[in-house]
């Protein structure tokens, strides 16, 4: 499994948010981010391969890109955001990062899950 996932809860219709492409990036010392994952949350809302075991998994600053739009306009639902970024910092790559995204078509949260 990959050191950092994510899933969705869509708290709208009380169901996981299936479908929804999700980006992973590093934040380089010069500024500029670099995709270095990507990952589709399954049937339960979850993405769980967004990195590989190959790679060299430090700490730093990421950032899950969440493409929203997709997911509403297949539910017929008007929604406000097309997208959801979460930029958060990994202070001890030893450890696992879970990222959730409770998402509605008005807003959404995010906290550190375990």
């Amino acid at each position: 499994m990959s050191p950092i996932t994510t899933h969705i809860l869509d708290t709208s219709a009380g169901r996981p948010a299936e479908a929804v492409r999700v980006t992973l990036a590093y934040k380089q010392e010069s500024g500029e981010w670099i995709e270095i994952g990507r990952d589709q949350t399954n049937g339960d809302g979850r993405a769980q391969n967004l990195l590989t075991e190959s790679y060299d998994f430090v700490a730093g600053t990421y950032r899950l890109e969440f493409v929203l739009q997709p997911y509403f306009t297949a539910q017929g639902v008007d929604a406000f955001y097309p997208s959801a970024s979460v930029i958060f910092e990994v202070r001890n790559p030893q450890e696992h990062y879970h990222v959730p995204l409770l998402l509605n078509p008005f807003g959404y949260s995010t906290y550190r899950g375990s």
